[in-house]
């Protein structure tokens, strides 16, 4: 149960962070939205959909179906990250802190179902 705890607290953050960022259009990550190439209502978008994962993570402590689902939501966020920053030829430090970032939500979901 402490490991699901840290998860989620770790994941909260992390997301509730980059997403907040997004949405907010903070200076850092607009200058991302435009070198990835993406309209501002995407990268809204993408932002909500975070947010809403770190809801769903939270919520999920007491509900584990719901957990699991954001769990699933997030990763495809990381993986579709993953694909632009390699799209883009971003830093290799760059790519590896977003595999990261989807390593932690695997073991978040794999927390989830009991593996």
């Amino acid at each position: 149960m402490t490991l699901l705890w840290v998860l989620s607290t770790v994941l909260a953050l992390v997301f509730l962070a980059s997403g907040g960022m997004k949405v907010f259009g903070l200076a850092y990550s607009v200058r991302n939205r435009v070198r990835f190439g993406m309209s501002a209502v995407l990268w809204r978008t993408i932002g909500l959909l975070e947010i809403a994962g770190v809801a769903g993570v939270l919520i999920g402590i007491a509900v584990p179906p719901l957990g699991i689902a954001a769990g699933v939501g997030l990763a495809l966020l990381m993986v579709g990250a993953i694909a632009t920053r390699l799209r883009v030829h971003d830093p290799l430090l760059s790519v590896a802190g977003d595999v990261v970032v989807l390593a932690l939500v695997a073991v978040y979901i794999a927390t989830r179902i009991g593996v």
